[in-house]
């Protein structure tokens, strides 16, 4: 008798239903598989060692008190402590933030950090409260996770809806309770606070090498190429903006109240100087198209940055791109996978595409730990040491073993947390 994952994997139709945790399982006990791992190795981390729920009682504004729910999982602090973001959500649940952390040990396996992976996320929705109920929904999740978080414990970070100012807030919050300044404690703060330069953009840089890297390996030329980018937030925006720069021709990108496209490629500057704060400017726009026939363009590189399953088995017989880099996280499903790798397409995962930002966040953690701040220059050139050569590792594996690009990623993201386990003599 199979358990229920082995169950699920053997029909494909369960497959594209599946939720997040789910199928992240499937591709984990996969890579164990390959890689010759025990069953036990698979029971230790199919899910996070760690899931906390709290509640954050926040005074609002017209003077009443809501209750908030919180989340923050910590996957496996095999190799070092924790790390990943904190996301603002109303669609926030628990498997969702278990998927994540898991997702986070891969990045930082594959981008060989010493951290493990974490993820937090807050059920609400930011859109609709002003700063000063933002700032305390803020400080009172710091107080309530404050036990199994720290600089050595376990580092949060932005992530959907979350961004430098909110970052503060934590920092200050945990500050107080440790009574010192703890700068180490969160990454992805304002520079004035020991943020990193290149913070920002590390995330849609990464993602950008990526495509070089994947564009060269297709025989693309990046100067004249047709992208298409789904999602217009801090990932997708900085994107566009990079490959329009670089001489792309950036025919469509979309946000949450639609998508706009032009073959002669879009005024990218422009779109930037009119989006507000979530990123929407279709809402300017009449002539706008759907985020379905956005993915079904006829491009040369399509970036979905947007959220998850996007590409599913109803739509990826029918997506034109020749390479697809995942800048979101967990926008293709298996099944979809399956068929783009057959159908030849260059399928980048998230997990080694967006890992640019984790990466940053730890030359963030370390010059907060030395004291010692690093130009931005200095950060980009270790950035595009890292990425190239992770891409470049990914890819080997998986034109050695014979797998998709998301298996390989698995393998090689899975492999160092596994090891340490083993040394540790947890399996």
């Amino acid at each position: 008798m199979g358990t229920a994952v082995e169950e699920k994997k053997a029909s494909p139709k369960i497959e594209e239903s599946l939720d997040l945790l789910t199928s992240t399982q499937i591709t984990f006990k996969e890579a164990l598989d390959k890689l010759g791992y025990s069953k036990e190795m698979y029971e230790l981390l199919k899910e996070p060692l760690r899931m906390l729920t709290v509640r954050i009682p926040v005074k609002m504004d017209n003077g009443s008190t809501k209750m908030f729910t919180g989340y923050r999982a910590q996957h496996n602090d095999a190799v070092g402590p924790t790390k990943g973001g904190v996301r603002f959500h109303p669609e926030v649940d628990e498997n969702e933030v278990k998927s994540l952390s898991m997702w986070m040990s891969l990045k930082c396996g594959i981008v060989d950090l010493p951290y493990g992976g974490g993820k937090g996320g807050i059920i609400c929705d930011p859109r609709s409260m002003s700063m000063g109920e933002l700032e305390r929904l803020s400080r009172g999740y710091v107080r309530a996770i404050s036990q199994i978080v720290g600089p050595t414990k376990d580092i949060p970070a932005p992530d959907v809806y979350t961004n430098a100012q909110i970052m503060a807030w934590m920092m200050d919050e945990y500050s107080r309770i440790r009574e010192h300044d703890s700068p180490g404690f969160i990454t992805g703060k304002p520079l004035v606070l020991g943020g990193s330069a290149g913070r920002d953009k590390a995330t849609a840089q990464g993602v950008v090498i990526c495509i070089e890297e994947a564009a060269k390996k297709r025989g693309i030329s990046i100067e004249g190429a047709r992208v298409v980018v789904q999602g217009f937030g801090n990932a997708g925006s900085f994107l566009a903006k990079f490959m329009h720069d670089m001489g792309a021709k950036v025919i469509g990108i979309s946000d949450a109240g639609g998508a706009l496209h032009d073959p002669n490629g879009l005024d990218i500057d422009y779109l930037l100087d009119r989006r507000d704060s979530f990123g929407m400017v279709t809402n300017l726009f009449k002539n706008t198209i759907t985020n379905q026939e956005l993915l079904e363009l006829d491009c040369d590189i399509l970036v979905p940055a947007a959220i998850s399953n996007q590409i599913t088995a109803s739509n990826a017989h029918n997506i034109k791109a020749s390479i697809i880099v995942e800048a979101a996280n967990g926008p293709t499903t298996l099944e979809a996978t399956k068929i783009l790798t057959e159908r030849g397409i260059l399928l980048v995962p998230d997990v080694l595409a967006s890992s640019g930002g984790v990466t940053v966040s730890y030359f963030e953690w370390v010059q907060n730990n030395q004291g010692y701040y690093w130009p931005e220059e200095e950060v980009n050139e270790k950035l595009r040491k890292n990425r190239i050569r992770a891409f470049n590792n990914v890819y080997e594996a998986a034109q050695q073993r014979k797998v998709n690009m998301r298996l390989a990623a698995y393998m090689v993201g899975i492999r160092r947390m596994a090891e340490a386990s083993h040394f540790r003599g947890w399996v």
